[in-house]
This record gives C-alpha cells, structure tokens and sequence, in this order.
C-alpha cells in the first residue's frame, strides 16, 4: 500500500467533485469460483476500490459521505471457523486504519444507511459493474432490478474518477516502472526461448501466462500477467490467446504481455520477431514500417495533442511503407480519409495504462478514451480507437502500431471492392500467410513531451533483435 495520506487525499478529491452531494458506493470484489465455491480463481480486487482504500481483502466495501466529509469501510470480520483455514487475519477496523478510515461496520450496517439515505431522497453514486455478483448486490442494496442497474450509473462519479485516475503520481509512475521491470525479464525471456520446435505453451508458460508453469516470471516478480498472454505464430488474429503452435522456422512469433507488479500497477508490451533469429528480406520490410510507425507515435505525442490525431498520422507512415512495397496506391492523405489502413490495422494506436492494462474501461470507453469533444466516429479506421481524447501529463499511454494479413478480411475487402482504387489486392497474395506485426511500448506523457516507460527497452530494431536471439541462451 501507499501511505494511508495517499489514500485520505484521493478520497476528499473524490467527494470534491461529485456536486450533487450523497453518498459514493464503491464495492470490492468477492472470491470466484472456478468449478465449486471452495476452488477459487486468483483473487483480483477491484481497481477503483484499490484506488480509493488500496486494501486487497475480498468482500470489502468502501462508501464516502459526501455530505457529511465521512468515509466508511463495510466488513465482517473473520468467525474462528474461517481463521482455521486462513490463518489470523486484520480486523475491519485495523483495515481501515491502514488507509485514514476511523467509521468502520458490519455489512449489516450497510444495508442499514444505505436504506436510510434512499429513504430520504439522497443519491447514491455507483460505477458500472462488470461482475455478475456486484450487479447482485447492488440490486439487493437499492432495490433495483439488476436489469436498471445500466440506467442508473452515476454518470458524474465515472467522469470525476476518470480525472482523477487519468494522471498518474510520481509514487504510480514508479510502481509502473516496476512492473514494467518485469515485462522486460518476460519478454527477453520470451525471446531467448524461440527457436524452431519450441511450443508456444511453454514461452507463455514461462513469462507467467500459464498456471503451474515451472519458471513463472510474472509470479515470480509481481501478482501475475496483466493480462491473458498472445504468444502464438498467428499474430494477425488479434487476440489469439491459443497457445498450440509449435514454432516453425521462416514464420514470426508475435508476443504480447504484461505484468502486475505487488501493488497491482500493469505494463503491456509487444514484441514480434522470426522464430529462426533472422528476418526475411519480406519480414524486414514489414517490420521496419511497424517500427518507424511506432517511433513516430513518441516523436509526435505531447500535452494538449487528440492521441486521435497521432493515431491518424502514424497509420499514415503504415500506408506510406505500403505503398512502397507497391500494396496500396494513390495519394495517402486520402487513402487516411478514406480509412485504408484499416485493412492492415483494424485497431487503435493504443489505451491508458496503469492499475489496468486498458486501464479504467470497466468504467466505459465513452468515459475514459472519449468526452465532449471527441466522441466516437463511425469511420472506417478510426471507429475502433480506444483513446481519442487530448493527451495531458501524468497519463500513461501505450504505442502499438501493427501491420496484419487478415486472408478473410482481405477477401471481403476485394469481393465487395472496397477501397480498391487504393489497395492492390493482386499484389498481397504473397502475404496471405505472412500473420502480423505488432510493436507496443508504454509511454508517459511529460509536460515537454513523453519519454519510453521502463529501466531497460526490450530490444526493438532489426539489429537489437537478431543480435539477442543469436546470443547466449
């Protein structure tokens, strides 16, 4: 945990910016069960309840007064029946000392106050939830059918989360660093092991993708990946979680993870590289337009720029490296215009990071990559943008251009003739089972421009690449 001041102040900030006054509920997650109640998956609490009280304990709920300046912790503590399996744990009220809390209770009392301010007429602020079980209790505690529970998500409470989590602390930047730490041992782990026979499940195993997996880095370092590990051959299926293949001499390996650091803070990286260590005149070319596009997304993003704006330009250069290659035609502000590029990149430039890899989407994108002056578009290449909004410092970005051939995509595209005063269908026959491309970094946004996340980059160049591969393993 941070200091408990680091949580005192982000809730006054909370309840500074809900004006209508009530109360805010933010439930914590409960134990899932993976096939009965006693079998439970890893337990992952709930992102904005670690923001506010930065306590990991199921079955905990926080609710701030705003009215009244109060802030409460809802547990029951521990009967001795539990405490022979889990051995002693922190009573509620010695939880909530740890995060600047002195109105602790049963959840009993819960019920009790929250009835009591309905009663009255008081709102009662709550975020969108994405479990079943959480969408339960809050129709249990307001007595709302769990189907109106999207219509009455408190829509200014999203919003002043949203700029408070978008901003990231010195004290978030180095847990960031940290678990980008970890990425890099996962990758360069990653790395070392491809080699032609190789199986996939064994490199996600290593980097921590895989339960039971004997070198498990992401374990080993932090809380486990941040996310399902893309380990696989097929790298132009997006998020190809298969781990199957086994690595073929002559195809590309496309490796997408990240890690959770101890205090749940993510990084999310990707690296694509040939199974044999050496690229092919055609891999070289591909990947070297993937990387100059990325290279460009930290030349261009800064302060006050629409990250939709360095999305357009970077699948400009795409185009551009295309078009020398002779697969798509014409002039290439058009080719933009009319969203070519998203034959070869059907995704955005890159989301918000931080306690989540996409960080805050449970929210809504519409909250958190979208506002007022960026709402989402409906157009080819840029409707599948998860980050639109002006880039401000303290958000913490990622970068991840790719270049992908998607046979079944490709074939719609030529039978139904879209765009095809742009792109040379004859001429990408040869790449039908090339796969994808796909380079990400983290960056921060700084107030004279952005800087690389990280201690160490994992190698990125054609060079950098071949020359690690070739080393000692």
């Amino acid at each position: 945990m941070f200091s408990k001041e680091t949580y005192v102040k982000r809730r006054e900030l909370l309840r500074e910016r809900v004006s209508r006054g009530g109360l805010i509920l933010l439930p914590g997650n409960s134990e899932a069960p993976r096939n009965y109640p006693d079998n439970g998956y890893h337990f992952r609490q709930d992102s904005n309840f670690l923001y506010f009280y930065g306590l990991k304990l199921p079955d905990l709920v926080g609710l701030l007064d705003i009215d009244a300046g109060e802030d409460w912790l809802f547990g029951d503590d521990l009967s001795m029946d539990d405490i022979i399996w889990t051995g002693p744990q922190p009573t509620v009220s010695e939880l909530g000392a740890r995060c600047g809390i002195s109105h602790t209770a049963p959840l009993a009392v819960l019920q009790e106050k929250l009835t009591l301010a309905i009663r009255k007429g008081r709102p009662v602020h709550f975020l969108p939830p994405y479990r079943a079980d959480n969408k339960l209790k809050l129709s249990r505690w307001l007595g709302i059918c769990p189907e109106a529970i999207a219509d009455r998500i408190s829509i200014e409470l999203a919003i002043a989360i949203v700029s408070l989590r978008d901003k990231k602390s010195d004290e978030e930047i180095r847990e960031i660093e940290d678990a980008c730490e970890i990425g890099y041992r996962m990758h360069t782990t990653a790395m070392k092991m491809c080699c032609p026979g190789a199986r996939e499940r064994d490199i996600a195993g290593a980097m921590g993708g895989i339960a039971g997996a004997i070198e498990d880095i992401a374990i080993e370092m932090g809380e486990g990946v941040s996310f399902h590990s893309i380990v696989t051959q097929h790298g132009e299926t997006l998020h190809n979680h298969g781990h199957d293949g086994i690595l073929e001499s002559g195809r590309m390996l496309l490796v997408d993870a990240g890690a959770e650091n101890l205090m749940n803070y993510c990084s999310d990286f990707t690296r694509s590289y040939p199974v044999n260590g050496r690229f092919t005149p055609m891999q070289r070319d591909i990947y070297e337009i993937v990387l100059a596009a990325n290279a460009h997304a930290f030349e261009m993003a800064k302060p006050g720029l629409l990250y939709k704006e360095v999305h357009l330009a970077c699948v400009k250069v795409i185009l551009e490296g295309l078009k020398s290659l002779g697969l798509v035609r014409g002039d290439m502000d058009d080719a933009v215009a009319n969203g070519v590029h998203a034959l070869f990149m059907p995704h955005g430039l890159g989301h918000l990071m931080g306690l989540d890899v996409h960080d805050m989407e449970d929210i809504g994108e519409k909250y958190v990559g979208y506002d007022l002056e960026t709402e989402r578009s409906t157009q080819l290449g840029v409707s599948n943008l998860r980050m639109a909004r002006r880039l401000q410092v303290g958000m913490v970005m990622t970068d991840e251009p790719g270049i992908y051939f998607i046979p079944a995509y490709i074939a719609k595209w030529k039978a139904e003739g879209t765009n095809k005063e742009f792109v040379n269908f004859d001429k990408l026959e040869p790449y039908m089972n090339f796969g994808g491309i796909r380079i990400e970094d983290d960056l921060l946004i700084t107030e004279t421009g952005n800087r690389i996340l990280g201690k160490r980059r994992i190698p990125v160049t054609v060079q950098e690449i071949e020359e690690f591969m070739a080393g000692d393993r």
